[in-house]
């Protein structure tokens, strides 16, 4: 039987050619998107999480208005609020910041004065940062507050008697960052005169619930349980877009590659149909010689399992060039992380050769129905 499948592919080579072309396609775009998938994933996070943070939680005495206002609150929480909420387990938050933020007098300028601490995450949930503390004895200007005070990268400025080199001056942002002095935490405290104190804390939510729930509801009942005298503002608009962005890019990748297998499995139906009529006369021939109906089944399925099998080598390889060559340019933040995948093998190898015969039941189930007596009828 084996001699007959492979006879045939031989003889009809441009039939199981581009049977075989078309499943390798599928194969090579399932690879790719395989391999590339998790790089677009850490990718969509990346970019998503430089839109900013879209978590603040503030003391509940926090007026919400002047909050808005002010983009910051007039009350405090102690600075180990900070150390609390990022030893909670099982959280959806994460990138946890603190911040003291005042406005201040310097020179002739006036300029908010916010103290930052490193980032904090949530145990197990460690992820590189956003964001890094100023050193102590350093600042970082926003560009208008820079251009104020005639200050550049370098420069020192001394901000209420207390004299700190410019590590960093911010380009525009057209946002009131601008016109902010940011700080060591401790440095800030020390300035203002609230040691131990901040008054907000950022961190970002991935929105990892059903569309149904409320996520900021939700976070509020967890925080409210470590933090009774915190609230939660969620900055919606940012929040929303991230999880529509990562929700957007996963869909998509599913859609393409379901849309790509359809396309693939109808076009090899097609072509197993066009095989089995070229073939009439000689399954005519078979089933007279006593072939049964099992074995034109297994010529024709076993043709489609050949063909797979080939088309999952070259599937593989095509699908691991396209990703790794084209991958790092698609996604340079992620690069690195772009690498063949030795398992997608095995499954191209099993699977390739299953989506083959499944797509070929019916031209199968043709070729078994049809009469000897009919089929050679019109034979010489």
């Amino acid at each position: 039987m084996l001699q007959l499948i492979l006879r045939e592919a031989t003889y009809r080579w441009i039939s199981f050619l581009l049977g075989t072309l078309a499943v390798a396609a599928g194969v090579a775009m399932c690879v790719a998107l395989t391999i590339t998938q998790e790089a677009n994933q850490r990718e969509t996070r990346r970019v998503t999480r430089d839109m900013g943070f879209n978590l603040r939680i503030d003391a509940r005495d926090t007026d919400i208005s002047q909050f808005l206002l002010r983009e910051y609150s007039e009350h405090t929480l102690p600075e180990a609020a900070l150390d609390t909420l990022a030893n909670l387990k099982d959280v959806s938050y994460n990138h946890l910041v603190g911040v003291l933020q005042r406005p201040i007098q310097v020179a002739d300028a006036t300029a908010i004065l916010m103290g930052i601490t490193g980032e904090r995450s949530p145990p197990g949930s460690e992820k590189s940062p956003m964001v890094t503390a100023v050193e102590a004895g350093k600042v970082e200007l926003g560009h208008q507050i820079a251009n104020q005070l005639g200050a550049k990268k370098g420069d020192s400025i001394t901000v209420a008697g207390t004299s700190f080199q410019v590590a960093r001056v911010a380009p525009a942002m057209g946002t009131s960052d601008d016109v902010r002095i940011v700080a060591n935490l401790s440095d800030a405290q020390a300035i203002l005169q609230m040691p131990g104190q901040i008054n907000e804390i950022k961190a970002i939510d991935c929105l990892c619930i059903a569309q149904t729930e409320n996520p900021q509801a939700l976070l509020q009942a967890a925080i409210e349980k470590a933090l009774p005298d915190a609230q939660v503002i969620m900055l919606g608009a940012i929040a929303e877009a991230r999880a529509r962005q990562r929700q957007t890019s996963e869909k998509y990748a599913v859609f393409v590659t379901t849309a790509m297998l359809a396309v693939v499995a109808i076009w090899l139906a097609a072509l197993a149909i066009v095989n089995v009529r070229q073939r009439t006369s000689e399954m005519g021939i078979l089933r007279a010689l006593g072939y049964g109906s099992s074995s034109i089944g297994t010529l024709v399925l076993g043709r489609a399992a050949l063909l797979g099998l080939l088309a999952g080598i070259i599937g593989y390889l095509a699908g691991t060039w396209l990703a790794t060559h084209y991958g790092p340019a698609i996604f340079p933040v992620t690069a690195k992380g772009i690498k063949p995948m030795t398992s997608l093998l095995w499954w191209s190898l099993l699977y390739a050769p299953l989506f083959s015969i499944v797509a070929s039941l019916i031209p199968a189930a043709l070729a078994i129905s049809q009469d000897p007596a009919h089929s050679l009828r019109n034979q010489e």
